[in-house]
C-alpha cells in the first residue's frame, strides 16, 4: 500500500514493541530507519532524557542523510505514582515523553523534506487513568497537546498527528473471553494496527490531516459502563 523508498525515517524507542513493528514495516515500504533506543540496536543506542544524547543523534542522521521525512516520537516514558514515585522519576517521564519529542522536532526543523510528517505516540490515558500512573499519563497528555501546537507552528512544511493506543499486545498474544469481549472491536490490539496508522499519517493519503490525535483502542473509551451493565459489577473494596 505505501511506497516509501528514498525516504527517511527517524524512530525513538524502536528497538522494541510497537517501536519495533513501526520501524519493520517502513523498512518494508522502502524507507530508512534511524533508530534511537537505550537497548543496543543497529544504529544509535543512547538515553533521550539527555540533550547531548539528543543533539548526538541529531548530528549523526544528519550527516548521514542530510534530510529526515518522517519523524516517530514513539519512546515510552517511566510509569510511577504519586505515592512511590520520586520528584527525579517524574522529571524524567516528562523529559523522555514531552521534552526529547519537542528537542528532536526542533533539531530536524531546517532538514524536514517536502511532505514531511511527524507522528507522536501518546496513548489514550491522555483521556482517563489508572491509579499511580501520574508520570506516564502527564507525559503522554503532554505530547497529545504538544502535537496540535506543533502542527501550528510547522504549518504549511511538515504536518503533525498524534496517535493513543489503547490495550496493545506487543508479544502479539491472541485473547479469548472477557479480555477481548470487553472491546467493542472483540479483541486486544497489537503493533500492526499502531503501525499501519503511523504509516498511513506519513503517507500523501493523509495529506490533508494535521494536528489530530487518533485514539486506536477497539473503541473502549467510548464504551460506557455503569454497575450491571454488560455483566459488570462493582466489588466494594
Amino acid at each position: 500500500m505505501f511506497d516509501f523508498t528514498g525516504k527517511v525515517a527517524v524512530v525513538t524507542g524502536g528497538a522494541r514493541g510497537i517501536g519495533k513493528c513501526i520501524c519493520e514495516e517502513f523498512r518494508k515500504a522502502g524507507a530508512t530507519v534511524c533508530v534511537i533506543d537505550l537497548l543496543e540496536n543497529e544504529y544509535f543506542t543512547g538515553d533521550l532524557s539527555r540533550r547531548e544524547t539528543l543533539e548526538a543523534f541529531a548530528k549523526k542522521v544528519i550527516a548521514d542523510y542530510g534530510r529526515v521525512d518522517f519523524l516517530i516520537n514513539n519512546a515510552a516514558p517511566k510509569m510511577c505514582g504519586v505515592e512511590a514515585g520520586s520528584y527525579e522519576d517524574f522529571e524524567y517521564a516528562l523529559r523522555v515523553g514531552v521534552t526529547a519529542p519537542f528537542y528532536l522536532s526542533k533539531l530536524f526543523a531546517h532538514c524536514f523534506a517536502e511532505g514531511a510528517s511527524i507522528v507522536n505516540i501518546s496513548s489514550s490515558r491522555d483521556r482517563m487513568s489508572q491509579p499511580q500512573t501520574e508520570s506516564y499519563t502527564a507525559a503522554k497528555g503532554g505530547i497529545s497537546a504538544l502535537t496540535h501546537a506543533l502542527a501550528v507552528s510547522f504549518g504549511g512544511k511538515v504536518r503533525v498527528n498524534s496517535i493513543s493506543p489503547g490495550w496493545i499486545d506487543t508479544a502479539y498474544t491472541v485473547y479469548q473471553g472477557a479480555d477481548a469481549v470487553q472491546q467493542p472491536a472483540g479483541r486486544v490490539g497489537n503493533p500492526l494496527d499502531i503501525a499501519g496508522m503511523v504509516l498511513y499519517l506519513c503517507s500523501p493519503m493523509a495529506g490533508f490531516i494535521t494536528g489530530e490525535n487518533i485514539c486506536i483502542d477497539g473503541g473502549m473509551t467510548k464504551q460506557m459502563i455503569y454497575h450491571g451493565d454488560h455483566g459488570w459489577k462493582l466489588e466494594e473494596l
